[in-house]
């Protein structure tokens, strides 16, 4: 290829959209929105071990829709971490009254006793105590030290489940929208670069049309797991009934403190929130699939000219434009003695979004085109989409099955970025070759490259868990294998059910036929 050709694939539109996608979460964070959505929804939830879960597992799956999923870990794992201690505090302090009340019976019944013993009885009184019979002391030691222990080792076990649950929720919850996580774009990338004519069958609407269901199916039957792993599977005990206890209402009142520190939602936060939530309105609104789209009946009638990049890139351009404050009057201009007032900083500034934007992601998307541009010019693309023909005579589910095996084993030791990047072009070629709609493999196999539950170093957030909550990589292999498992069936419980019917994958479509786009 020519450098001019490689060059241009690094800044494609799917990257415009990621780097739209980042400069929302880049400001969400440096307003703290994330934390104050975090608490508001742990504070409705309550703190009972399976509920807590629950309310983690939820949190970070929606944040890491939004924001990048090694951002969501960073910031949860901390709140996560703070409740778990306070809770333990809490259930310490509690039973230590207990003992003390205990001992305090124990030994006003062994005073009493004393004072009824006459002097011929006194070598049988040591007799007892060297048996053990009266030996409130040391029963109450030994029982308090064996407590403490238990106690040890269950919030040891807790502390392992949480971690998890809120790493692996949030590699969930980025499989649920367009930008959640790179794969997702790359997917969207590479179907525009290999399939120019397929009609934009991948956008923000159909993408969580389909991928939204599955991430709930998902992190429900993971919760299930995790749940049975870490807390036991008792659920009166776990999810409690009546009245709360003296130990909850003291750690909900730690996570209460907590959200008073916040204060009051600021005009920053607001505004942030505003343009959030008009992005993705726009975003679902563009061209929702069932009914004409605001860029169809306005722009879009001849040629593709607004995008979810467009969208993505002219609405993060206003953190740049809007005020951190709300002016007031007499807040611009000049003072009485002519000094200039300065107005207040925007949203964002650059130094700020320079120091947190991820180049070598933005890079390593780009990179990934230009090696889809380079094998499919050269032809291996096609020689190794070939190569996998005899899988026609498979029935198309067990393919999908396999395929998506092979990359979730794949991704467990490379990135998933690299992943999808590889196998991508490979699949969408095999699918053209033996006559099978070119989604029915590319897009289980994207979700699958999401699913790296099962090593420290398969994924950022799973390193940072691994860092805070004494993890062992046993205990993530154990918890993880399954996770994967219950992850593909999912995947492709969707893609023959609900995505079959969205994306009409019964019949190989007119657009897949012209495999090769314009270099």
């Amino acid at each position: 290829m020519k450098a001019g050709d490689v060059s241009i694939e690094y800044l494609k539109d799917s990257n415009m959209l990621f780097i739209g996608g980042l400069l929302v979460a880049i400001a969400v964070e440096h307003w703290n929105l994330h934390k104050r959505i975090a608490l508001r929804v742990l504070l409705l939830v309550g703190v009972r071990p399976s509920l807590l879960m629950m309310g983690f597992m939820i949190v970070s799956a929606f944040l890491s829709m939004w924001i990048s999923n090694t951002a969501t870990t960073a910031m949860m794992l901390p709140i996560a971490h703070a409740v778990l201690q306070q809770l333990q505090v809490t259930e310490a302090r509690a039973e230590e009254r207990d003992f003390q009340t205990a001992a305090e019976d124990n030994l006003g019944f062994e005073l009493e006793s004393k004072e009824e013993i006459t002097d011929e009885k006194k070598p049988d009184t040591k007799l007892q105590l060297e048996n053990g019979v009266v030996q409130p002391q040391v029963t109450q030691e030994s029982m308090q030290d064996s407590w403490r222990k238990a106690m040890e080792a269950k919030y040891d076990l807790l502390t392992k489940g949480m971690s998890l649950s809120v790493c692996y929720s949030a590699s969930i919850g980025g499989t649920a929208t367009l930008t959640g996580t790179t794969p997702n774009l790359i997917l969207k990338g590479q179907m525009d670069k290999l399939f120019p004519e397929n009609g934009g069958v991948i956008n923000f609407a159909s993408w969580f049309g389909f991928a939204f269901p599955n991430m709930v199916l998902m992190l429900a039957i993971s919760w299930l797991w995790l749940q049975f792993m870490f807390l036991g599977f008792n659920l009166k005990k776990s999810f409690g009934c009546g009245l709360k206890s003296d130990r909850d209402k003291e750690a909900y009142a730690v996570m209460r403190g907590e959200y008073k520190k916040l204060g009051g939602m600021k005009f920053a936060e607001g505004a942030v929130l505003t343009i959030f939530i008009l992005l993705v309105l726009l975003w679902f609104t563009r061209e929702p699939g069932f009914i004409p789209g605001w860029a169809t009946v306005l722009f879009n009638k001849d040629d593709a000219f607004v995008s979810d990049g467009t969208v993505a890139i002219f609405m993060s351009m206003l953190f740049f434009i809007i005020p951190s404050r709300l002016p007031t009057f007499g807040s611009y201009g000049f003072t009485e003695a002519g000094k200039m007032i300065k107005a207040p900083p925007a949203l964002l500034n650059w130094q700020v979004v320079h120091e947190r934007m991820p180049w070598n992601i933005i890079l390593l998307l780009g990179g990934g085109f230009a090696l889809a541009s380079g094998s499919e010019i050269s032809g291996l693309s096609k020689w190794l989409g070939e190569s996998l023909a005899p899988l026609q005579k498979i029935p198309p589910f067990a393919i999908s099955i396999l395929l998506s095996l092979l990359v979730a084993t794949f991704t467990e030791c490379s990135s998933n970025t690299a992943t999808t990047t590889l196998f991508l072009p490979i699949l969408a070629s095999m699918a053209t070759a033996i006559q099978l709609h070119p989604l029915y493999v590319m897009l289980p196999c994207t979700i699958a490259a999401s699913l790296a539950f099962m090593l420290p170093v398969a994924t950022p957030p799973n390193a940072i868990a691994f860092s805070f909550g004494n993890l062992k990589v046993v205990d993530m292999v154990r918890a993880g294998f399954m996770l994967n498992i219950i992850g593909i069936l999912c995947i492709n419980l969707g893609i023959n059910t609900w995505g079959y019917a969205m994306f009409n994958m019964g019949t190989f479509p007119q657009w897949a036929n012209n495999t090769h786009s314009q270099p």
